[in-house]
């Protein structure tokens, strides 16, 4: 009598760049636990195939079209819990990372880590468990620690990183002048940066901003 075949953990990849689609792809399926059963190229066609074949793991990018991968992160987890996320990214800023794992996804790496990892990644995922190298690890925790911006600052902030003046971010936001420098005020202390234009870029490092 023939042994059965061991079932095999189904993955859909989302990446909107087909290449690395492919690469990933041809390493999965390598193996002889994992295979991928569907690809996306954007943030709603992730979620749609998610819900038609409903994978074991979805590997998923942070920057696409439609709806980016924290978007895609919060619309499935809030319609299914038990979802097992693996982000997958090149962006390592520590906003990007927090916001990801305080959604729900189980996993974040970046694209760069080794072949072996990523596998062992997606394979602990899989089963249940949570995945993120040290350095990423390190910078989540860092995010911890430090104090949040909020909704305001936010807007704000984007409006700075477009060379406004106080003035033209008041008009913008229906706010007054003062407030508009408070809030600035607030974002260069909450920021450790001694500019605007310091607080833009130390913004777009840790991944609150994205230029």
């Amino acid at each position: 009598m023939t042994a059965p075949t061991a079932r095999k953990t189904t993955v859909l990849l989302a990446d909107d760049h087909p290449i690395v689609r492919d690469g990933l792809a041809a390493i999965i399926n390598l193996q002889s636990d994992l295979t991928v059963i569907a690809e996306a190229g954007d943030g709603e066609t992730a979620i749609a195939l998610f819900e038609e074949k409903q994978p074991d793991v979805v590997v998923l990018d942070l920057r696409m079209p439609k709806a980016d991968g924290l978007t895609v992160v919060q619309r499935l987890i809030a319609r299914y819990p038990e979802i097992r996320i693996l982000i997958m990214t090149t962006y390592d800023g520590d906003e990007d990372i927090f916001q990801c794992l305080r959604a729900g996804a189980r996993g974040y790496l970046l694209k760069d880590a080794p072949r072996q990892e990523i596998l062992s990644a997606i394979r602990a995922v899989a089963d249940g468990g949570q995945y993120t190298s040290h350095s990423v690890a390190a910078k989540a925790l860092q995010r911890m620690a430090r104090p949040s911006l909020t909704h305001r600052e936010i807007e704000v902030l984007v409006q700075l990183s477009q060379g406004r003046s106080n003035k033209d971010i008041a008009r913008r936001l229906n706010i007054t002048e003062g407030t508009a420098k408070t809030h600035v005020k607030s974002i260069l202390t909450k920021l450790d940066a001694i500019s605007r234009t310091e607080a833009v870029a130390i913004a777009h490092q840790r991944g609150l901003i994205h230029l």
